[in-house]
């Protein structure tokens, strides 16, 4: 059985698009995933599946039981352990000497954004937020935190063409340790 992580963009935020942990939990099951468990309201979920589909096709089946469950769509992003594993390795900003991780974000894409789309965002134009690009990952470091940064997820889709969503670190380590039990 391989396990998954998915994030879900912009549920419960502000009253919207509310789904209870429970009810999205019963939906997963309903999919015929197993073990799921899910983490904070903000739309994590662990689970394992023996489908095999690519993760594109394994998001889309997740995205449209909540459509028709809940009347409005909302992007779902998968990793897998081994990927998580990757993204909290690659973090550029965990290396510096007394960096604050409450200040640490990733924003996960549902695909590699072209070349071109990335070179023409100036990181220089942001400070002092800085952001650097890996694979499907963007690693952020909010001087201020995420709530004033202009690098939001409706920023980069716009930007990159993509879909994307965001978690603080401490959320990214948590959720490979629950993935990994």
């Amino acid at each position: 059985m391989a396990v998954y992580i998915s994030m879900l963009r912009g549920i419960n935020v502000s009253g919207q698009k509310k789904i209870l942990m429970p009810e999205l939990k019963a939906l997963y099951e309903g999919l015929g995933f197993s073990k799921v468990i899910t983490y904070i309201q903000s739309g994590n979920v662990i689970f394992e599946t023996q489908i095999n589909d690519p993760l594109p096709a394994l998001s889309s089946l997740i995205e449209k039981a909540i459509s028709d469950g809940y009347g409005f769509s909302t992007p779902v992003i998968l990793r897998t352990i081994e990927e998580m594993q990757a993204v909290i390795k690659a973090n550029p900003f965990i290396k510096d000497i007394g960096q604050v991780t409450e200040k640490l974000y990733v924003t996960f894409l549902d695909k590699e954004p072209a070349l071109d789309s990335i070179n023409r965002i100036n990181p220089f134009d942001f400070l002092p937020d800085k952001f650097k690009f890996y694979n499907r990952e963007i690693y952020l470091d909010c001087a201020s935190g995420y709530g004033t940064t202009k690098l939001s997820n409706t920023f980069f889709e716009n930007k990159l063409k993509v879909k994307a969503t965001t978690r603080n670190w401490n959320t990214v380590n948590e959720l490979l340790e629950l993935a990994s039990l």
